[in-house]
């Protein structure tokens, strides 16, 4: 990841105060927002009084808070609660629609704090709505614009792409690690002796500390580590390799079984977006 001069960051941050300034000031129960980052850019700690839907519309993002780690690949999008912290990193150049809802939205809460696939509908929306956003507060076509958008967000596909930061220091480490170099041959029994641990005390802190087993945890941080050099257009073998999968059957057969869709279509999707 490229280090950013630290008078674009300086420049990178205002723009995201005005933006988070006037979404804190406005009145509206439903708004719509643009952001366009480099990759490199962490948008710092921060809350939302409303309900904030994330989406990528291209690039890739991961959104840390204190309740775990989230991936957004291109037409996806997280379902953040209100009053909630988190930080946004662009592990690519990005741009970053969101959806601002104000009020408690009761059908959403089985889908809070997870990735949703952005429908066809759901991304035409978002762009008609940004269109109109500067349109008088009485518009007709906006306000049904909306209200639509706002019953498909109700809806939208929830997509298991979560991955769980340990709390444990030691233990956050090797995930870390791991996530910065993956490979499909890492070994419970090798962490377990890293922290001089036995295989059973370590199988049970890593269950207590990320709700996941470790082979499943271990895939999960893979298919985070693939999806930006998808989304830049690497080709599936070298992101296959680069995965320490010995051929692209068994990582296609991976990457379907979690998103629904094989690396191929996930990449054309993405370009075309």
């Amino acid at each position: 990841m490229r280090k950013l001069p630290q008078q674009q960051v300086e420049a990178l941050h205002s723009d995201h105060r005005h933006i988070h300034g006037t979404v804190s000031d406005a009145d509206g129960d439903v708004l719509v927002r643009v952001s366009d980052n480099p990759a490199g850019y962490t948008i710092p700690p921060h809350s939302h009084r409303q309900i904030q839907l994330l989406c990528a519309f291209s690039g890739v993002v991961q959104i840390n808070t204190e309740r775990g780690s989230w991936m957004i690949p291109p037409g996806h999008g997280l379902l953040i609660p209100a009053r909630l912290q988190h930080s946004v990193e662009m592990l690519s150049d990005v741009s970053i629609k969101s959806v601002y809802l104000l009020g408690g939205h009761d059908d959403l809460a089985e889908r809070m704090l997870q990735v949703l696939g952005v429908t066809d509908l759901a991304h035409a929306l978002i762009v008609e709505a940004i269109r109109l956003r500067d349109a008088p507060p009485d518009n007709r076509k906006l306000a049904l614009v909306l209200e639509l958008l706002t019953a498909e967000i109700a809806a939208l596909p929830i997509r298991r792409l979560g991955l769980p930061i340990p709390a444990d220091r030691r233990l956050a480490a090797l995930c870390r690690a791991y996530m910065a170099a993956p490979s499909v041959t890492a070994r419970l029994d090798d962490w377990a002796a890293k922290l001089a641990m036995s295989r059973r005390t370590f199988t049970r802190l890593f269950q207590r500390e990320t709700g996941l087993s470790f082979v499943a945890w271990r895939q999960q941080a893979s298919l985070f580590a693939c999806l930006p050099r998808l989304a830049e257009g690497v080709s599936v073998t070298e992101v296959a390799m680069l995965a320490g999968y010995d051929n692209v059957a068994a990582f296609t057969t991976m990457f379907r079984r979690r998103l629904g869709t094989a690396p191929r279509n996930y990449m054309r999707a993405s370009l075309a977006r």
